[in-house]
Parts: structure tokens; sequence; C-alpha cells
């Protein structure tokens, strides 16, 4: 009888191995920003070129956690594809300084560890959320910027770029219209007449939060900012607990949207922290946070949230967002309007 039970007990525990491993979620949710859309103005082909790019990058982060691959392998992945496209702000699409440079920031960060990295004002890093993700992991710092974040990126064997990589077109002419309408109202108080921008000139980010086979959860945003920006400004994107957090016992989380209300209301962490310590879901604290603290505030954007048990969110206060999610459990969704 014991040589008959000693196989059937392997099987039996080899199949609960198998169901538990099942039993894991995996999940990936991505943002190519908030507050940037114009419905009326939004052509057929313009729309499908947006939703081909996120389900593109979608893809490619779910095909990493699929292949065993961690949450940070799949929230570096799927930014890598949005900063390469001119479609987004960041990366090949990043938005014009006043001074008619690019200035980029990322970040990312780790749920299981809390450990993370930051760039911010990068002008030649063709990729700075690779470049964050080397500063978490290769260096004693959190956030290093400008300069010193290229020369770091250059002992880390990062080919520098020249910063008209980032040129395009439609992004120039954002920042003449910026540009014009702030010499308008030259005798206006500066910060009033910068705050006066249209919102598409004003944001522009784009995000992943992930979660893999082996429980935990990342995070990573990446902008090139606000159009016509001055004197170095850093939003809210590479700020951790601003526009990026994550924690395995709470949530991930990446914002978009205007950064000063993002940093000043530490959106991304407080989120976080009404899922972790007040028990909310994802889809309450996210709401709590967007429709009621900051949009009160004047605040306008939205964010993407994610648990360990692969529940999500996809919250914000504008005409729409950028989005799409996939789960090991419900197929790709890709929405851009309301």
């Amino acid at each position: 009888m014991a040589k008959v039970m000693r196989p059937l007990l392997f099987l039996l525990l080899f199949f609960c191995s198998l169901s538990q491993a099942a039993e894991q979620p995996l999940a990936i949710v991505i943002h190519g920003g908030a507050g940037t859309i114009d419905k009326g103005a939004m052509t057929p082909e313009r729309e499908q070129a947006y939703r081909d790019k996120l389900r593109q990058a979608l893809d490619a982060g779910f095909a990493v956690l699929e292949d065993g691959g961690t949450s940070l392998d799949a929230v570096t992945e799927a930014i890598t594809l949005l900063e390469n496209s001119p479609l987004f702000n960041a990366g090949r699409g990043a938005v014009y300084t006043y001074d008619g440079h690019h200035e980029l920031d990322a970040s990312i960060m780790d749920g299981r560890t809390r450990q993370a990295g930051a760039v911010a004002g990068v002008r030649r890093v063709e990729n700075p959320i690779r470049l964050a993700r080397l500063v978490m992991e290769q260096s004693p710092f959190v956030m290093l910027s400008g300069a010193g974040a290229e020369a770091f990126a250059e002992s880390q064997g990062l080919r520098l770029v020249d910063n008209h990589l980032f040129d395009s077109e439609h992004r120039y002419r954002q920042l003449q219209r910026a540009k014009e309408r702030l010499e308008r109202q030259r005798g206006e108080d500066y910060r009033a007449a910068v705050e006066g921008l249209p919102s598409p000139l004003r944001m522009g980010t784009v995000g992943a939060v992930a979660l893999d086979k082996f429980g935990n959860l990342a995070a990573g945003t990446s902008t090139g900012g606000m159009t016509a920006k001055r004197y170095g400004r850093i939003g809210d994107s590479p700020v951790i607990g601003a526009g990026t957090f994550a924690d395995n016992s709470s949530c991930a989380v990446s914002a978009t949207g205007h950064g000063e209300y993002f940093i000043r209301y530490n959106v991304a962490a407080d989120i976080c922290a009404r899922v972790g310590y007040l028990g909310k879901s994802v889809v309450q604290a996210a709401d709590e946070v967007v429709h009621r603290v900051l949009q009160r505030a004047g605040g306008t954007g939205g964010v993407i949230v994610l648990d360990a048990a692969g529940n999500f969110a996809m919250v914000f206060n504008t005409e729409g967002m950028y989005r799409a999610s996939r789960t090991s459990a419900q197929p790709a969704r890709v929405a851009i309007f309301e």
C-alpha cells in the first residue's frame, strides 16, 4: 500500500504546485498621458495610431511577464517602446523647453524592496527609463540630474545621443504657440501666465505598472515635461511618491497630469497609503485622490494603479487618458476617452 501511495502523493504535490503557480495573476497596465487629448481634433487615423502603439507596448510588456520576466523588466520594456514613439511626450516625442531644447525625466520603483531610481533634466539619454533603472540598481543614489546623470549613463555604457534626436515638427509648433501666448501676457504674473496655458501644453507622460509571477509589483514613469518650461523645471514624473510609487503591501502607481499638483499632494504615495492603511480598493483609493483631493485643489490628470492581487484602476479627471490593460484573467483593452 505504501508503494502505491507514494507515487500518488508525489502526483498530488506536483498538481498542487501547478495549481498554485497558475493562481498567481500576471498583469500590466500602461498609460500615454492624460489631459493632452482633444476629441474634436482627433482624426480616425491618428486615433488608430495611438491605439496601435499602446497595444504594441502592452503586448510587449505582457510577453515579458508570460516568459517569466520580472515586473521591472515588463515596465522597462513597455515604457521604452512608448519613449521610442513620437506620439507621446517622452523620449522621441518630448516637448521643447522655452529655449528650444528637450529635457527628459523618468523614474522606476521596485515594489518588493522599495528601491527606486530616477533621472531629471537629461538631454542626451535616448531612453531615460533605462537610465533610471541603472540608477536604482547600480548606484547608491535615488535621483540624478542633468550632466551628472549623463556622466553616470556613460559610466554604465549607455550611448549618449544628440538632443536633436528628439526634435519633431508638431512639438515645435506647440512651443511656438506657447511662447506666443506667454509673450502676449508678458506684463502679467509669470506664474499665472504659465498656469493659463492650455492643458495639452502643460501635460504629457507615459507610464506602466506590472505584476509578475513572483507576486512583485513595479511602477515606472517617463516624460518630456511641460512645453516651454524654464529654469530647469522638474515635474512629478521623477519624484518618488508623486508620479511613481510601488510597494507589494499596497499597490503600484504611475501618474500623469499637471505635475506641480501631483508633487504637492504626494498623489502616488497617497493612493497606496489609502490601500495599505485604510483597506481601500485601488479603484476607491484612486477615485478619492484624483476626483476629490486633486480636482478640488485645481489639479488635473490621472493615474494607473495595480495591486498584488491583480486588481487595477485607470482613473482620470480630464477628457481622456491614453491607456491599456491586460491580465492573465482579462484580455487586452485599449482606451482613450472616458
